[in-house]
């Protein structure tokens, strides 16, 4: 699949078949994840076979089974850690999806593993991302239109419908992204060349700005624009 494919089809899943990674797709994503550290300065981290991050009755209730493998994403504290961290955790869902692995971004229902996870004195753990081979393929869920996240007072053009089709659909690919909760609180303008996407207030906000940058970059392509 195309990269534009992958996000279409990527849904959330948190139970996993018992099984390993396959060993040549685990080795793309290491490679990967030193690719995004070096470009964000983060600390991501591949983590796999280590069942206790997601044993705890914590995680039962979130419905996670069988979760043995996820990418922890840390990096160095700093004003964009957590945009940072979902920009490029993003970056390697939709690689995870390429390469037929399912995956759910996971906010506060694992355990901290000091033995397997490396956090350095001045970094932190943003989140985790759930990776492996899924029981079901997940599921699509109810989303907000593309004018209901357009900010048309902070636009040079005032309706949805008069935007560039470039910006249309980045919009409408930003709006396939997961969010916490599936809230979906941010919102996009335009002034030219020039985008600009404001998050809301909450948990994780900033994080899944990161998360909807990216999804907005494979939807606007070709197109070259400035984040504002």
């Amino acid at each position: 699949m195309n990269i534009r494919e992958c996000v279409k089809v990527r849904h959330s899943v948190r139970a996993y078949e018992d099984r390993p990674i396959d060993a040549k797709v685990a080795e793309d994503l290491k490679v990967m994840i030193q690719q995004c550290n070096r470009e964000g300065d983060m600390h991501f981290q591949l983590i796999q076979d280590e069942p206790k991050a997601f044993s705890s009755l914590l995680a039962k209730y979130g419905k996670f089974s069988n979760v043995k493998n996820y990418i922890a994403v840390v990096g160095r504290k700093r004003d964009d850690l957590d945009e940072k961290a979902g920009y490029y955790g993003e970056k390697l869902v939709i690689r995870c999806v390429q390469h037929g692995l399912s995956t759910c971004w996971v906010g506060g229902t694992y355990k901290k593993v000091k033995e397997a996870i490396d956090v350095g004195h001045d970094e932190k753990i943003v989140a985790v991302i759930a990776l492996g081979y899924g029981r079901t393929t997940g599921a699509s869920r109810k989303s907000k239109k593309p004018e209901d996240v357009f900010d048309g007072k902070s636009s040079r053009i005032s309706s949805f419908e008069d935007t560039p089709e470039w910006f249309k659909k980045g919009v409408e690919m930003a709006l396939l992204a997961p969010t916490a909760m599936n809230q979906q609180k941010f919102t996009f303008a335009i002034s030219g060349d020039r985008v600009k996407i404001k998050p809301g207030f909450g948990p994780f906000t900033k994080l899944d700005a990161g998360i909807v940058k990216y999804h907005f970059e494979i939807g606007s392509s070709p197109k070259e624009f400035v984040w504002a």
